[in-house]
């Protein structure tokens, strides 16, 4: 089966859809694009995350475009997962009246091979038909690659090893058990997991192994309500400036302590991580008041000892536990992958790779909408963007991560903004800035544009540390020299 299109995009998730979205302000209502994706449905890591999943944020900002919720529930409702599965359908159907789609579910991309006509993408189903596609364009929007985590391999025949997306600890035979439960990480899944268990089973004993700790960014000072909308609250740009201000390349475990102390929240007594989670303090407390023990360590194993279970831990520590017990895998959602590198714009120009090997934003979801802007104007072969290795900075130094992706981010979006036109920016929903009414924000564009500029150079020198610190993969890809700044006013025919 053969197909051809204007533009073909691997993935359904929030990075496919934005993609979708950018694409569609450039194309004709009667070009085609091809919409694949190895899942049953739109929606990406939704469609088979665990179900108990909420939003981090306040859902009106976790769209396509500006395209807006039909949900009809207060702006600072966190969604569900099927709301959240439901919004992204009504996203597609709305691009859909813009621009034609064919979409094409259940088929994994083998390869691509850039072509004179520009490129042809091999697909193959789960019972091994194969598909070819001819596009002019391709957009490979894999953004984080989550997939669902399997229960920990634990020696033990006598606890019971789950994980949050195969088992739902709301309900069925974990519910209706007596024996504690182990819940093994500290990041945003094991917040979910452990306040669904305390809000659902009240009494139920719930433990926490938290490995080094994690901190998250607390919502209540970025997304205040009422009146504080106005006058209080930080917005999300206001910390991405700070930070890349206070970042030089050397000095994460400064900026680190000053993040924490600001912007966090954590219940653990310490925090060796942070992966831009957010938190509120009312959910933090009710985890705190709720958890039966906090274990600061790695689980290594469960073991039969004679008649019970023993926990065995990273640092030799052990700790007996009730047999029958249930340990929940709630580890290494982003992480955990080896995935090889390519870089976000192939040599041809005619691929666009969305993925963490080759970082150019924070977040999946502004890269399918920002660089697609930037391929369908062709502006990104002659615009030095930088590229990070985020899966190998996070192998060798975790503290620097975050404050790396958000001098990344400061720094492309730089470039960006002198490429494309206002309406981009204006367009784009994503933009948590949009939790505050518009004199807020327009003040704080009014400083971006005025100061951008002139921080490029600390924040290319930052970046360039880090590369060379660390000896990974950060910035422009080869050839990639510095360009003369265009004036704003790039344009097509469908902006």
């Amino acid at each position: 089966m053969t197909e051809s299109c204007d533009l073909c995009i691997v993935g359904a998730g929030l990075a496919g859809l934005n993609a979708l979205y950018a694409a569609s302000r450039h194309l004709a209502p009667d070009q085609r694009i091809v919409l694949v994706d190895r899942r049953r449905r739109v929606g990406g890591m939704w469609v088979d995350t665990y179900p108990y999943v909420r939003l981090h944020q306040p859902h009106g900002m976790f769209t396509a475009g500006d395209i807006a919720w039909t949900l009809g529930r207060e702006r600072s409702y966190l969604a569900t997962r099927d709301e959240v599965l439901d919004h992204l359908q009504y996203c597609l159907e709305e691009l859909r009246t813009r621009v034609r789609v064919d979409e094409f579910y259940g088929w994994d991309m083998v390869c691509d091979e850039q072509t004179d006509g520009g490129v042809r993408v091999s697909c193959r189903s789960a019972d091994g038909e194969t598909l070819e596609i001819d596009a002019a364009k391709l957009i490979k929007a894999y953004g984080f690659r989550i997939t669902p985590n399997e229960p920990l391999p634990l020696s033990s025949a006598r606890v019971h090893s789950v994980s949050p997306d195969h088992c739902d600890v709301r309900d069925g035979e974990i519910r209706d058990s007596a024996a504690p439960v182990w819940i093994i990480g500290g990041g945003k899944t094991a917040m979910d997991t452990a306040h669904a268990l305390i809000t659902h089973c009240p009494g139920r004993e719930v433990n926490l192994v938290a490995g080094g700790g994690t901190f998250f960014q607390c919502r209540d000072k970025f997304f205040p309500d009422g009146a504080r909308r106005w006058f209080g609250g930080t917005l999300i740009s206001a910390l991405g400036a700070q930070a890349s201000r206070r970042f030089d390349g050397t000095n994460e475990d400064e900026v680190w302590r000053w993040h924490r102390a600001r912007y966090g929240t954590w219940l653990t007594p310490d925090t060796a991580s942070f992966l831009l989670g957010v938190l509120s303090e009312d959910e933090c407390k009710t985890i705190a008041d709720g958890l039966h023990s906090v274990t600061m360590d790695y689980l290594v194993d469960a073991v039969d000892r004679g008649d019970g279970v023993e926990l065995t831990f990273r640092s030799g520590a052990t700790t007996a536990i009730e047999p029958g017990g249930w340990i929940v895998n709630c580890t290494g959602y982003v992480t955990h992958r080896d995935d090889p590198y390519e870089p976000y714009l192939s040599a041809g120009g005619s691929v666009v790779s969305i993925q963490i090997r080759s970082a150019t934003l924070h977040l999946s979801s502004y890269m399918g909408y920002f660089m697609t802007h930037m391929l369908m104007l062709d502006r990104l072969r002659g615009t030095p963007l930088y590229e990070l290795d985020v899966q190998e900075l996070r192998n060798k130094s975790p503290k620097a991560l975050p404050y790396t992706l958000l001098t990344l981010a400061q720094y492309n979006l730089s470039l960006m903004a002198d490429e494309l036109p206002a309406k981009v920016f204006a367009e784009c929903g994503l933009d948590f800035d949009r939790w505050y009414p518009l004199p807020r924000r327009l003040a704080a564009t009014a400083r971006f544009m005025l100061t951008h500029r002139r921080r490029r150079d600390h924040q290319r020198r930052a970046l360039d540390t880090v590369s060379e610190r660390f000896d990974l993969r950060c910035g422009p890809l080869p050839g990639q020299g510095r360009t003369p700044v265009r004036s704003n006013t790039a344009n097509s025919t469908r902006m």
